[in-house]
């Protein structure tokens, strides 16, 4: 079931090095990619069907091509390696064993775009990430596949580690440009997009670290050997942290569309200390929770999740075992996005702040239904009335709650007594 296109070098002792990761394989695609017209190359990722592993799933190919042409500005790559989703931690195994991959994908991507500056913008938590990358970049200059001729070639590539200062909402890709030019870390109002407005007013494309690190094996291989993997929709292979309550969390490549259950149950070991199954968080804590018949039936890829009404997100799966109570569980998570909040936005800054007092409010039991009625419609008022997506981010998700395990939240409130205990007080 477990493949080995981005994880192949994982288990190979000090792949992080240069010497080590050359002997197997790394930046052996930069004879073929030169010889190739960076058009040609947009073209193999597009037919790759390659998509957005940052969470958006849109098509990397299709994001190349919005770049104008002869624009007389320079072009930007930026890589989003902001990973702060809860529950999501892939990335980190890429920068820390093998960061020349997602390098030789750095270098590929800007051959295809025309773009000599690159900018991998991380998690400023990621603190033995960054040494690892650093460690990689300069060795990659020491070697001649980095700087003014890239292997030799009239090519020049120039990559710069900016590190985030903790904020969740530099993830999104607006915030993310404004954090690198030195302004506060707040989403921009689009249009203009980033592929045509985006670093110091320049074209620039945005792309997560596993979606560069994909092209290698693309470029390589031929986009027919990555759509060999997944569904017609959603090709290729993802790394998906699995985590929660299972016999096995770990991170697992695997290709997309694979049965949710299967894979909970054959790969992670199925739902641990023998209970019984709740609940599956699919893709990081911003995707709406699953229950049990639902993740019975759906499938690892991007459709599937969207006719489940949740979405694939980052691939990072949660599994909840039986003693989960929903209403602690959906006040985390209230917590985590009202404190990741920028406050540029009245819905998100004060709206996620009197969920969060509400959810306080019934787990003290001093809530009532009609406050679990408000919590509801709140996310209704919030979601999709800011800037970004954060404030969606938290409402998406807690709606799922409110909707699929309300009888939860009614438990907490004081004036929902039962039926049988009014016949008895009578």
């Amino acid at each position: 079931m477990e493949v080995k296109i981005l994880s192949e070098k994982f288990d190979i002792e000090n792949a992080h090095l240069l010497e080590v990761a050359k002997k197997h394989g790394a930046y052996s695609t930069l004879d073929k990619l030169f010889a190739m017209e960076p058009a040609a190359v947009t073209e193999e990722v597009k037919k790759s069907g390659l998509r957005g592993r940052g969470g958006a799933g849109f098509p990397a190919g299709v994001k190349w091509g919005f770049l104008p042409k002869d624009t007389g500005k320079p072009t930007y790559l930026a890589v989003n390696s902001d990973e702060s989703e809860p529950a999501t931690f892939k990335d980190r195994y890429i920068l820390v064993r093998d960061p020349h991959m997602l390098l030789e994908g750095i270098i590929i991507c800007c051959w295809a775009i025309g773009c000599n500056d690159v900018y991998i913008y991380i998690r400023g938590e990621y603190t033995t990430q960054v040494k690892v990358l650093q460690q990689a970049i300069d060795e990659a200059y020491a070697a001649g596949y980095l700087g003014d001729k890239v292997a030799g070639q009239d090519f020049r590539v120039d990559v710069t580690v900016h590190r985030g200062a903790g904020a969740y909402v530099c993830g999104e890709e607006t915030a993310l440009l404004e954090s690198i030019e030195g302004k506060k870390g707040q989403p921009r109002s689009k249009p203009p997009f980033p592929a045509v407005e985006g670093l110091y007013s320049s074209p620039t494309i945005i792309n997560n670290v596993q979606t560069i690190a994909s092209l290698p094996f693309i470029l390589t291989n031929g986009h027919e050997a990555y759509t060999a993997y997944g569904t017609e929709k959603s090709p290729g292979t993802h790394l998906f942290g699995i985590s929660g309550h299972v016999e096995k969390p770990g991170m697992y490549e695997l290709p997309l569309g694979l049965p949710l259950m299967e894979v909970i149950d054959k790969v992670a070991g199925g739902v641990w200390k023998g209970r019984k199954l709740k609940g599956v968080i699919p893709g990081g804590s911003s995707t709406p929770v699953l229950t049990v018949e639902e993740a019975k039936t759906v499938t690892l890829d991007y459709e599937s999740m969207a006719a489940h009404k949740t979405m694939f997100g980052s691939g990072g799966i949660v599994v909840l075992d039986e003693t989960v109570d929903c209403v602690k569980l959906v006040e985390n998570l209230i917590n985590f996005y009202h404190h990741e909040s920028c406050g540029q936005c009245t819905p998100c800054r004060e709206g996620l702040g009197w969920m969060k007092k509400i959810t306080k409010k019934l787990l003290a039991g001093q809530g009532t239904l009609a406050d679990v009625d408000l919590l509801r419609e709140l996310c209704d008022n919030i979601e999709m009335k800011t800037v970004c997506v954060l404030s969606a981010a938290c409402t998406m998700p807690v709606r799922s709650y409110l909707d699929k395990f309300r009888h939860e939240f009614e438990a907490y409130a004081i004036d929902n007594v039962s039926a049988d205990a009014k016949l008895q007080g009578n």
